[in-house]
């Protein structure tokens, strides 16, 4: 009988390695991904250089190269969730925004004023409005937009910036197979508008900030 050579300390090191790189790619495709701030489109919820972690799995685990077919759907996404998705315009860019309607919804925008199925959106803390100036609607769909009804499996998003959001209003609406996760939390924040000294540019009261 001969005895079993042991491993050597490199193969051991090797397989950990792997082993490591393995579970990480399983936790960022099916659990939870960290994503990166690089616009204003969120303010005042959201700021440039916040690195916020994204819940995967709560709006069903997708297989991926399926072009995002659903395993295990938990729930869908809700009116008011801060969601992270694969931008229509450009599939290599995903953007976050807010869901403010979702299919089977109508919704109309008129001198910057919010109705959901007839009725005035109140109660937006978020919701933030910088410009006094009143866009027509046939300039722009940014302060006055038609009645629209949104389609199933789709949604309707908008930045809390409401003034300076590229979002459904511009370019329409975002198919729940697109949807990414959810914002959960602020798990760093970084102003490089203060980088001297460097632990001012950290924004230190932001970290662990929970998402609503």
């Amino acid at each position: 009988m001969t005895e079993k050579k042991p491993k050597s300390s490199l193969r051991e090191n090797i397989e950990a390695i792997l082993i490591a790189i393995i579970i990480a790619m399983f936790i960022r495709t099916f659990i939870v991904q960290a994503f990166k701030i690089p616009s204003g489109s969120m303010l005042e919820t959201l700021q440039i250089g916040d690195q916020i972690l994204v819940n995967k799995f709560i709006y069903g685990v997708k297989i991926p190269f399926t072009g995002g077919k659903t395993l295990i759907r938990v729930k869908d996404p809700q009116k008011g969730d801060i969601i992270v998705f694969i931008y229509p315009v450009d599939p290599t860019k995903d953007f976050i925004k807010r869901v403010i309607a979702t299919g089977g919804d109508t919704l109309e925008i008129i001198n910057k004023k919010l109705y959901v199925n007839d009725k005035l959106i109140k109660n937006q803390p978020y919701a933030i409005y910088k410009s006094t100036e009143l866009i027509p609607g046939n300039f722009g769909p940014r302060d006055n937009l038609r009645k629209i009804k949104v389609p199933d499996n789709k949604l309707f998003v908008m930045g809390d910036n409401r003034d300076n959001s590229l979002d459904s209003r511009f370019w329409g609406f975002v198919d729940l197979k697109a949807v990414r996760g959810k914002a959960l939390i602020v798990y760093w924040s970084w102003n490089k508008d203060r980088l001297v000294p460097m632990w001012n540019s950290v924004r230190w009261n932001r970290i662990g900030h929970i998402l609503r």
